[in-house]
């Protein structure tokens, strides 16, 4: 059988995991593997992602503060210790109010925007 370095775990010490800015208020960092890829987010007060949708479906787990939803005209806010799924090309904005977000990720496929090198 064929070793491929896809075959090993790959380990991100804290250290390696560094903040990078996306839209103006907010700083992300990603890991992933060919199929799989986790984000971290932290969003300051009053930040918005506008509308938009990707080919990946994406779980968001907020972790601190909440993070608002848009779809539609629906609005749904995912509170610390709650999750959304939303569906691939599903369009949808997200934005904070008066208190920074601390939330995180799950990516199928991987999103090329945030894909990283090797630790």
């Amino acid at each position: 059988m064929k070793e491929t370095k896809h075959q090993y775990m790959q380990y991100y010490p804290k250290e390696t995991l560094k903040l990078v800015n996306d839209v103006p208020g907010a700083r992300q960092w990603a890991v992933s593997l060919e199929q799989t890829m986790l984000t971290y987010f932290e969003v300051d007060p009053n930040c918005r992602f506008e509308s938009h949708s990707h080919e990946s479906e994406q779980i968001t787990m907020v972790m601190e503060g909440v993070l608002y939803f848009e779809q539609g005209g629906n609005v749904i806010g995912v509170k610390a210790g709650e999750a959304i799924a939303i569906p691939s090309n599903a369009p949808h904005a997200v934005f904070t109010t008066e208190a920074a977000v601390k939330a995180v990720d799950a990516w199928s496929p991987v999103m090329d925007k945030y894909r990283t090198s090797e630790p």
